[in-house]
């Protein structure tokens, strides 16, 4: 018995050996890669619960319900919920057009993207160069060599909507405005914001500087998943050097729209009255953008009645999780097997009055081969209303998985044989 024994173990170290040596041609064709997608499937499904967290990427954001009924004086628009970025609603989203001081979403996402990085901090001094100072339109009237904080030039940024400030700050994150419109345009590259091209940081008017609706919505969903922004976007009055500067929302909703948190004007000749207005009501996040709005007063109006449209029409909630964990084979790996988990808690953007339709289906990988990196993609579920898919969330791997080591398999071989 014991030669038998020496001779499986033998046997079995070889194969191991050889396991361990090999590479991917062993993986079924299901196996997937850090970052990649995954093949093989598995559904199930289950119904919807309340509440709203997180956000499943909608596959139905490229096309709108766009109800006759909805209609406003803006020549583009476009309505989005957050969180998904699905399209509730809109008009003309990628006609090119000039995008006065809504750029400075971009300009203002820069900055606190530097702050987040500690690049830069809100108590660092900026002292104002003379091209920053001449800068026309709305300002603070900033001085050649006036010293003023991050904070309080951003301040006057976001809520004054001042240009000289913005200029003041993209001089201090990039050390040029023309540097800085390069991280710009950079950034809206990298956010798909594919009807975009920016040549100065304020949005004054000039040749070539212009965006869409829809590519506003882009900038203006990606600022909104920096929270600190609302503690500036939601500011009514304010005041800067001591008293002496006031500081008044350009943003009226801010002030007369029930749930408005953001997010910003712009007016020039050529781009009209345009706003990417934002709201917050029962967990829903709404993104509205007018652009080309014939009055300052018009394009409050559009805004409002299309958030007006999103929170009577729309409901986000989240769905029941599966009752049941999910794992997938580990091919050569230190464990079998490896849990896929949700990103966070998903929400599904649907019509109200359908919460209790929605349907999820689970594709799954068949098996993964080692080693497993947290995070990996391993799969999706897909929510479905009346047929239609309403959103997707990547399936990952909850934990790394190292691949099987000689010493590891051979203590897998002993433990099989002493039992």
């Amino acid at each position: 018995m014991k030669k038998w024994k020496h001779g499986a173990v033998a046997l079995l170290a070889a194969a191991v050996l050889f396991a361990c040596t090999s590479g991917a041609g062993a993986a079924a064709s299901a196996a997937v890669s850090s970052g990649g997608s995954a093949s093989g499937a598995a559904s199930g499904t289950a119904g919807a619960g309340s509440g709203s967290s997180g956000g499943a990427q909608s596959g139905a954001s490229g096309s709108a319900a766009t109800p006759p009924a909805v209609t406003t004086t803006a020549k583009s628009a476009v309505l989005a919920e957050q969180s998904t970025g699905r399209i509730l609603y809109e008009n003309n989203p990628h006609e090119k057009m000039y995008p006065a001081s809504i750029s400075k979403i971009m300009t203002e996402l820069l900055v606190l993207e530097a702050i987040e990085n500690g690049k830069l901090h809100f108590t660092d001094k900026v002292s104002v160069s003379a091209h920053a100072s001449s800068m026309g339109g709305s300002d603070i009237w900033l001085e050649p060599g006036e010293v003023m904080t991050v904070l309080d030039l951003f301040k006057a940024m976001v809520v004054n909507s001042a240009n000289d400030a913005a200029v003041a700050l993209a001089e201090k994150v990039a050390g040029s405005e023309p540097a800085f419109v390069n991280l710009m345009n950079r950034k809206a590259k990298e956010l798909g914001m594919n009807d975009t091209n920016f040549t100065n940081a304020t949005g004054l008017d000039a040749d070539g500087n212009l965006t869409s609706a829809y590519d506003v919505m882009l900038m203006s969903r990606e600022l909104l998943r920096h929270k600190e922004i609302f503690n500036y976007t939601t500011i009514w009055m304010d005041s800067l050097r001591g008293g002496k500067t006031a500081l008044f929302n350009t943003n009226r909703l801010i002030r007369f729209y029930q749930g408005a948190n953001g997010l910003k004007t712009g007016s020039t000749g050529k781009a009209g009255y345009c706003l990417s207005g934002t709201a917050l009501r029962d967990g829903m996040q709404l993104i509205a953008v007018v652009m080309n709005c014939p009055t300052l007063q018009e394009r409050f109006t559009a805004a409002g009645t299309l958030l007006d449209y999103g929170f009577a029409n729309w409901s986000c909630v989240t769905p029941k999780k599966l009752s049941k964990p999910l794992y997938v084979d580990v091919l050569h790996g230190a464990q079998d097997k490896v849990e896929a988990v949700a990103d966070g808690n998903p929400s599904v953007v649907i019509e109200k009055g359908k919460e209790d339709g929605i349907q999820q289906k689970v594709s799954l990988a068949q098996n993964v081969m080692a080693p497993v990196e947290k995070g990996q993609v391993l799969g999706q579920i897909t929510f479905w209303i009346d047929g239609q898919n309403a959103g997707n969330v990547p399936l990952r791997a909850g934990q790394g998985v190292g691949r099987l080591t000689f010493g590891g398999a051979f203590g897998r071989i002993f433990s099989a044989i002493s039992h």
